[in-house]
C-alpha cells in the first residue's frame, strides 16, 4: 500500500503518512484540499440504521491540511542517508561513471573520515567499490580520480521522492513537477 503525501495549505510537502493517518484527517474534516482523480484507498464503515447505507471515505493520495505549518521545512536540510545519497547519484559511481545496481555501490567521502571529512551530503557521493578501494584514503585530487559530479544537498520535494517509499505514479508525477531544474532527478 502507498503512503499518502501530507502537505501544508500552501502546497509544501510535510510528511508521508498513513492511510489511516490521512483517513482520521478526512473524517474530521482536517483537509484543506486535496489532489488525485482516484482514491488511494475507499475505506468502508457501518451501515447507518435510520438510512441504511453504508458510510464510505475515499482517502486522496495527496492532501493539505488546513492551519499553517509551524516551521517552514524548506529552512530544515534533509535528514542525511546512505540510501538517499545512492538514489540522489542515480546510482552512478562519481569516480567512473559506471551505473550499478544500489546493493553493488557504497557511499564514500570526498575528504576521508579520517581526515575529519563529515558523513554529509555535500561530503558523500556514491561510488562503486572498486574506485571506493583505489581512492582509499585520499582526496580525488590526490588519488587522481577526479569527480564526474558534484554533491548537492537536496531540496525539500527531492527529498520526497529520495525517501525510496512506493510512490504511486501520479504523486511522483506531481513531486517531480516541482523539482528544480538542475535537479539530477528530474
Amino acid at each position: 500500500m502507498h503512503d499518502v503525501l501530507q502537505l501544508d495549505m500552501s502546497g509544501l510537502p510535510q510528511a508521508w503518512i498513513s492511510v489511516e493517518q490521512a483517513a482520521g484527517y478526512v473524517a474530521t474534516r482536517s483537509v484543506a484540499w486535496s489532489l488525485g482523480e482516484v482514491p488511494l484507498a475507499v475505506l468502508r464503515g457501518g451501515t447507518n440504521v435510520r438510512t441504511g447505507q453504508q458510510s464510505v471515505l475515499e482517502v486522496p493520495a495527496i492532501l493539505a491540511l488546513r492551519g499553517h505549518s509551524r516551521l517552514n521545512l524548506f529552512d530544515v536540510t534533509p535528514c542525511f542517508s546512505k540510501a538517499k545519497v545512492i538514489r540522489r547519484d542515480r546510482q552512478t559511481c562519481a569516480y567512473c561513471g559506471d551505473r550499478q545496481d544500489a546493493r553493488d555501490l557504497t557511499v564514500d567521502h570526498i575528504l576521508p573520515a579520517s581526515r575529519g571529512g563529515p558523513l554529509s551530503w555535500m561530503n558523500t557521493v556514491a561510488a562503486c567499490r572498486a574506485c571506493n578501494a583505489l581512492k582509499a584514503d585520499r582526496t580525488p585530487e590526490e588519488a587522481g580520480m577526479p569527480l564526474l559530479f558534484t554533491p548537492y544537498v537536496p531540496s525539500r520535494f527531492e527529498d520526497f521522492l529520495l525517501k525510496g517509499r512506493r510512490i504511486r505514479a501520479d504523486v511522483h508525477e506531481w513531486l517531480a513537477a516541482r523539482l528544480p531544474k538542475e535537479s539530477r532527478l528530474s
